[in-house]
């Protein structure tokens, strides 16, 4: 908005280019404003100071009323949400057939009372470029791998995680905690997860991808994927972020309330922490990469149901309070294709079709 004191010196401006013989449209221009804005600057009674800020506005129609509004901000800081933002919060009430308000207004709410800070202990999210790699469109075709640290209580000793994820589902389906980084443990690992998820009796065997670690290119990690016929795949050199989707799994897991912050007091504790994770991240937690429904859910085909339910909900809401909804209601649709890293669209239309479902982009 331009200042009183702004108006009146361009107003004299125009006024005294005009009186020089200049028109209004050319002077108007020249000081980067329209005649109609100037009119409306000297009207009624001289140039006069803006008054939108002093305006009195009617209260929306659609607008929660204020018992409605203490009602959302008691439930948004119970306990169980107190480190869930609200794009969690509403996919969890309408599994419960819960439904009070949008996920949009519960931020504005959180905003006017000071409380919409980035909830739990990681930083905003910031978007990244993605490179090229792989198709999903099932669970069981494409699996991310790879090994973390866990620190323990003494300074310069580590544990080491490693963990194999479902990319379409994001469940996890195997992982280990072991003292020592070794090849062996890796190839362990394998071979346990094919056992538990039957890939014995897959015609397409799934893809494997991991980063260039050395623990992973072994020689006996290579010869037990060949026998199990997964076929390896790995991050190109020098880059970081072609193996995101585990590496966001592990800033999940390292950034729980749950991790301990001075590190574990032995192999036991650690063994402990990570199947208590892995059954929370499997069985409770909602993935916003998956509509918010659990990995789990996803992996076994129950994510479709689930999405009609929450679809069907939020209609019901729409014809009980239509004055509330000024579009659609919040997209429930069933996200059918996973990419790893994708460069252009073309590897996902060609991977979705029928023909063509075993095809591998790299």
């Amino acid at each position: 908005m331009t200042s009183l004191e702004d108006r009146r010196q361009l107003s004299d401006a125009v006024e005294t280019a005009c009186q020089s013989g200049a028109r209004l449209h050319p002077a108007c221009k020249v000081v980067g404003i329209s005649p109609r804005t100037l009119q409306r600057w000297r009207a009624p009674q001289g140039v006069h100071e803006d008054a939108r800020p002093l305006a009195q506005r009617p209260t929306p129609g659609n607008s929660l009323s204020e018992q409605e509004r203490q009602q959302v901000m008691a439930l948004i800081n119970e306990p169980r949400f107190a480190d869930v933002p609200p794009a969690r919060i509403v996919p969890m009430l309408a599994d419960e057939g819960v439904y009070l308000a949008s996920e949009s207004t519960m931020c504005r709410l959180l905003r006017e009372h000071g409380q919409n800070s980035h909830r739990g202990r990681a930083k905003a999210p910031s978007a990244q470029r993605m490179p090229t790699t792989h198709v999903a469109t099932a669970p069981r075709q494409v699996w991310c791998w790879d090994m973390t640290y866990l620190p323990a209580t003494v300074v310069g000793r580590w544990f080491h995680l490693y963990l194999i994820m479902d990319l379409y589902s994001r469940k996890i389906v195997g992982w280990e905690v072991h003292a020592s980084d070794d090849s062996e443990h890796a190839k362990r690992l394998l071979k346990r997860t094919a056992l538990a998820e039957g890939i014995a009796q897959l015609d397409r065997k799934p893809v494997l991808h991991g980063d260039n670690g050395a623990t992973l290119k072994a020689t006996t990690v290579l010869a037990m994927l060949h026998w199990l016929g997964v076929k390896p795949s790995y991050s190109r050199p020098r880059v970081s972020d072609d193996n995101a989707f585990v590496e966001s799994l592990f800033k999940t897991a390292k950034y729980r309330p749950q991790f301990p912050a001075k590190g574990f007091a032995d192999l036991a504790a650690a063994r402990q922490w990570a199947s208590e994770f892995v059954h929370w991240y499997n069985l409770e937690h909602r993935h916003s990469g998956i509509q918010y429904v659990t990995p789990a859910q996803r992996h076994s085909g129950q994510d479709v149901d689930i999405l009609r339910a929450r679809d069907r909900l939020y209609q019901d809401a729409q014809q009980q309070q239509p004055q509330r909804w000024a579009r659609r209601t919040r997209n429930w649709d069933h996200v059918a294709v996973v990419t790893l890293n994708p460069e252009r669209d073309q590897p996902v239309t060609v991977a979705t079709r029928p023909q063509n479902s075993s095809v591998k982009f790299a």
